[in-house]
């Protein structure tokens, strides 16, 4: 077949059935005969020309309708008017969207590809079906043709690359567990407000196999601030034997925790057969926050002169327990006991720990529970406490490390993994959460991912077993919910983040993730210190159908509104509905929120046993004369309001896509600057730092505000015989100039499963090194560096990370199919992409707007 504007490849693919709609083999020809005159080919001609013409259509409609609104329409600042600044340009850039096409061999049977979708610009539609046309090979463009129909590759067109013959990064380590939630007082208590039906919805939801199939879970030893009050299990002063230990863990199983995780744990195994024959069990780890209140040292807040804490609440530094962690501590020899009666406590009702936690936050002395530990102080526990007592009574349950922020992951890892080191032989894993750590809950989710590579690499250095265990054990948006908040580009822009980080953790070598609560009540409560947070699911038994006169608070929620009324509850059944919001979970009391539906474009695909691949999105084709986001001949920056202008963000390295998180100003003051608003409507501005950041470990955003001196003054200077390059030059340096210039500092473990190209470090170095030359397009804003140009090409300096990401995951182990692709988009324009395995055209398509999609195939 040749059609005009087009070039067949190969040749003898000619004269065979020229596509397929869905995944539908052609029936017209089943007969085998004709009528001589050829037509049953004519009329397959018209029928696919017929059915191509409606796609198309739908797909422009569908497209029209997604850019007329969402978060990248226009943000509001609460007053009903929209925050723009001079440098906010809405240019409606108008990338034609492409057909969804599927690539074939025309000498095999069609691919087996299916992609499934949830969009912003359909928020009722979630994990649906994309209809695609499928091709023997793929046509290319001819060029200069001018053709622009759908299919034309001229159009901008990002390229997501991706290997399923190149050995994961990761395939000497373990492979993926999986992912999940934690069963806290709340989660029970909110799941134990549903009706029957409610329950058993929940069940199938996070665990089942037409759910997020969830296969881990986390819960507390002791209380957390996720419980109506502070409860212990023996709460009898200096027992050191802890023969008042409550056996029965008789609060944990009349709240219903218990049974939440007896019932959870068999809905997995009756929904998931064939990864219980792998040996893939539910596994469920135990955090500590706290251990009972006299075996703590007393804390700033007590009375002077105690002998121990009053509360369980708060903690004293550097270590908490009330002698210390020294051999002869008896309250660390009872924490120690302590831990292992839980285990045991816990396996006599049928739930063996895959894991316990050392301390949850052990840097925090939160004003919840808590317990302080620094590093030297855990490891002595380990050494002298808790590694020999799990040792000998507990052995097949795992140890894990740290429990914090990506932050100090690697200090503590070098301060308890060496392999001399006593506590070392009896640690299995390290746990790490997603938090920013300071008070701007926007940075949750965005900071840490160099961090992760360099875990992995350390590991390496000192040795540590392969089976040493990455987990990220929590990760949740504060404060209060979506469903209260009520605005759905907020709600939408958290599950957008949950995705992000997910796929960045897998990609650096994560072996799992966490959500926090698994179900929370309408405000994100209860929480006994008020700490109001979101999870995926919300109970609203008020809302359940028929109506019962319950009350939208129940007696457990003491908090009230902290955050205004619950707007959520102030809109119809239908209304809700229409935004997401499924009436068919309504109608039980169960919320289902946008990110319970991001995570299942992850997790019910990537089932335990998966392992992260070779992905990367590349420039567009094209480039750089076209961007994925900016068209040729546009100059200015597309994908909408940049989210990321944020002190805080991390300034990394990606292949350039033309959008506004890789668009710099060179200001009056010599300063490096971005401009963008946050998920609240609320204008953002800051530059570039002028020192690497002593945690993160390369330059970050910090304000703008010259007298603060935080931000770099630069020069930029042409480099010697180099035309188009230069070179930004700290002014005013405390070290020599020739020492002050900005410089591409690599990922360590080789950037993981997106490669060296895929999040790279900016830092401050020598001037010399090719490294340190850039190409400045004060036209485009573009900073671009070719330090990478033997592993693939240009990257561009970029505020956190690219709009368009992905994640590729090998599932032949335990998955329906071998392979899946995460395609996240959270730009406020559609992008379209070609995707390829080892060279291979697989297929290409169009990502609407703040939309996710899973492409499976074999």
């Amino acid at each position: 077949m040749k059609t005009s504007g087009y070039q067949a490849i190969p040749e003898e693919a000619e004269g065979e059935q020229p596509m397929e709609l869905s995944r539908q083999e052609s029936s017209n020809n089943s007969s085998g005969s004709d009528d001589g005159d050829g037509s049953n080919a004519k009329r397959n001609m018209l029928m696919v020309a017929l059915s191509l013409f409606l796609l198309c259509v739908a797909y422009s409609a569908g497209r029209s309708s997604s850019t007329s609104g969402g978060i990248g329409g226009g943000i509001s600042n609460g007053k009903g008017k929209l925050s723009i600044l001079p440098q906010d340009v809405n240019i409606q850039n108008e990338i034609p969207s492409r057909l969804c096409e599927v690539y074939y061999d025309p000498h095999q049977a069609s691919r087996d590809v299916t992609v499934i979708q949830t969009s912003r610009a359909e928020p009722s539609r979630q994990w649906s079906e994309v209809a695609c046309v499928h091709r023997p090979r793929k046509l290319k463009a001819s060029p200069g043709s001018g053709d622009t129909s759908c299919g034309d590759y001229q159009n901008p067109t990002a390229q997501i690359n991706i290997s399923t013959t190149k050995p994961s990064p990761f395939i000497d380590r373990s492979p993926i567990l999986g992912f999940g939630g934690a069963f806290t007082e709340a989660a029970a208590l909110n799941y134990m407000s549903l009706n029957e039906e409610g329950r058993e919805m929940v069940m199938q939801l996070l665990f089942g196999r037409e759910g997020l199939g969830y296969s881990l879970g986390r819960t507390h030893i002791n209380s957390c601030d996720f419980c109506i009050k502070s409860y212990s299990f023996d709460d009898t002063p200096d027992d050191f034997s802890l023969s008042s230990f409550d056996t029965l863990v008789s609060h944990d199983l009349n709240v219903g925790m218990v049974d939440m995780m007896l019932l959870a744990t068999k809905t997995y195994t009756e929904s998931h057969p064939k990864e219980i024959e792998q040996h893939h069990t539910m596994r469920i780890i135990a955090s500590p926050w706290s251990p009972p209140s006299w075996m703590k040292a007393p804390t700033e807040s007590d009375v002077k002169g105690a002998l121990h804490a009053e509360n369980m609440t708060g903690s004293a530094e550097p270590v908490c327990l009330r002698d210390g962690v020294g051999e002869d501590s008896k309250y660390a020899k009872a924490w120690a006991l302590f831990f292992s009666k839980f285990i045991d406590a816990y396996a006599n009702h049928g739930i063996d720990f895959f894991g316990v936690t050392v301390q949850n936050e052990p840097e925090f002395p939160a004003p919840w529970d808590a317990c302080a530990f620094d590093a030297k102080s855990q490891r002595d526990f380990i050494a002298n406490h808790l590694g020999p007592r799990l040792a000998k009574s507990n052995p097949n349950t795992k140890l894990l490390i740290f429990d914090h922020n990506k932050d100090h992951m690697v200090d503590w890892a070098r301060a308890l993994l060496e392999e001399d080191n006593p506590a070392a032989k009896y640690i299995d894993g390290t746990a790490f959460h997603w938090y920013a750590g300071g008070m701007d809950r926007l940075l949750d989710g965005a900071q840490g991912m160099p961090n992760m590579h360099r875990m992995v690499s350390e590991l390496d250095t000192m040795k540590v077993d392969k089976s040493h265990i990455l987990l990220g054990s929590e990760a949740c948006h504060c404060p209060t919910t979506g469903y209260a908040g009520g605005n759905l580009d907020i709600a939408w822009a958290r599950a957008m983040r949950n995705a992000h980080t997910v796929l960045a953790d897998m990609a650096s070598g994560s072996n799992g993730f966490l959500e926090w609560n698994l179900i929370l009540d309408s405000i994100g409560g209860p929480n006994h210190l008020g700490n109001m947070c979101d999870s995926p699911l919300l109970a609203v038994p008020h809302r359940a159908l028929p109506s019962m006169d319950i009350p939208s608070q129940l007696d457990f929620e003491v908090a009230g509104h902290p955050f205004g009324e619950v707007h959520g509850d102030n809109k119809t059944r239908e209304e809700l509905n229409a935004e997401g919001v499924s009436a068919k979970y309504l109608d039980v009391g169960i919320v289902v929120q946008p990110m319970y539906y991001y995570m299942g474009h992850i997790t019910r695909f990537v089932r335990p046993g998966s392992r992260a691949i070779h992905a990367l999105v590349d420039s567009s084709i094209g480039s750089p004369e076209a961007r994925t986001f900016r068209p040729k001949g546009q100059t200015v920056a597309g994908g909408g309001i940049n989210d990321l202008a944020r002190i805080g963000i991390e300034v990394t390295l990606w292949p350039c896509e033309g959008s506004t998180r890789q668009e710099w100003t060179y200001n009056s003051d010599n300063q490096l600057q971005v401009f963008g608003h946050d998920w609240l409507g609320v204008p953002t501005t800051s530059c570039l730092a002028e020192k690497s950041d002593k945690d993160m470990g390369g330059l970050m955003l910090t304000t703008c505000n010259v007298t603060e001196s935080k931000a770099g003054l630069y020069d930029v200077i042409p480099v010697d015989d180099k035309s188009d390059r230069v070179n930004i030059v700290m002014k005013k340096s405390k070290v020599d100039a020739k020492k002050s210039c900005l410089v591409v500092q690599p990922l360590r473990n080789n950037g993981g499963a997106y490669g060296p190209r895929g999040g790279g470090q900016i830092n401050v170095g020598d001037c010399s090194h090719s490294w340190a030359e850039w190409t400045f397009d004060t036209t485009t804003g573009e900073i671009s560096s070719m330090a990478f140009e033997e592993v693939g090409g240009e990257v561009c300096v970029t505020t956190g990370w690219p709009f368009l990401q992905v994640g590729a995951f090998d599932t032949s182990s335990t998955g329906d199919k071998a392979n899946a692709v995460v395609v996240l988009n959270e730009a406020g324009e559609a992008a379209n992409f070609i995707l390829r395995n080892d060279g291979v055209e697989i297929m290409s398509s169009s990502i609407p707007p703040h939309s996710i999609q899973t492409i499976s195939f074999n």
